[in-house]
């Protein structure tokens, strides 16, 4: 056991792709690509941001990539653009997050979220997941105005616990948090639910899992 887990939020807790699932059939045959390209216009904004100096919060990222996707699948009505918003506010957590958090609480560990998320979006999310409880802290990038995998975000992590880096057990399902987060120092563990090549063999995970369950043991 560590001292602290640190749990990424979106793709780790809460499933991204939950958002156009639930009108999926509003949507249509593209609505799988939509949901592709909206996370991965996301992602790219942040770093394009972080790398930039030009802040721009997360939500806002968010629709704009949202409003990117709708551009780049014409097929997909953009009239579902605000009831795909609303239902990203409270996305589905994974069916393993309630029992793996209690499990680690219950040991004695502190846990946290450490997310590219505003605090706005991690307040709704960690909400409706009912797990609020269940965590010592949420950590959002928002203070620093920057975005993962830049050191000083993982540095929160040490500042808020006051803890060595060797000490925290990092989780994401995102391959390239994880090279980050390993760079830094954290023992991290990748969840790959999908069953993704590794891309940054350089920086490897301490542990690969296709879900959180078992990383109690890990």
């Amino acid at each position: 056991m560590h001292a602290v887990y640190v749990f990424d939020a979106y793709g780790t807790l809460f499933d991204v792709h939950a958002a156009v699932r639930r009108h999926a059939a509003e949507i249509g045959p593209d609505a799988d690509s939509l949901s592709a390209l909206w996370r991965t216009k996301q992602l790219e904004y942040s770093w394009t941001r972080a790398l930039a100096g030009r802040y721009r919060d997360f939500w806002q990222l968010t629709e704009d990539a949202l409003d990117t996707a709708f551009l780049k699948i014409p097929t997909a009505p953009r009239a579902m653009r605000e009831a795909l918003l609303d239902a990203y506010r409270t996305l589905d957590a994974y069916p393993e997050v309630i029992d793996v958090l209690t499990t680690l609480k219950a040991a004695g560990a502190q846990t946290a979220i450490l997310s590219n998320g505003s605090p706005a979006m991690l307040e709704l999310a960690v909400r409706a997941a009912r797990i609020g409880e269940l965590l010592d802290d949420v950590l959002s990038v928002d203070p620093l105005a920057t975005y993962k995998p830049l050191p000083a975000v993982y540095e929160t992590v040490t500042l808020r616990f006051r803890v060595f880096p060797e000490a925290v057990s990092f989780q994401s399902s995102n391959r390239w948090d994880v090279a980050g987060a390993t760079a830094f120092g954290f023992r991290t563990v990748w969840i790959n639910r999908t069953g993704e090549p590794d891309e940054y063999r350089d920086l490897p995970p301490a542990v690969t899992l296709s879900s959180l369950r078992g990383l109690e043991t890990a």
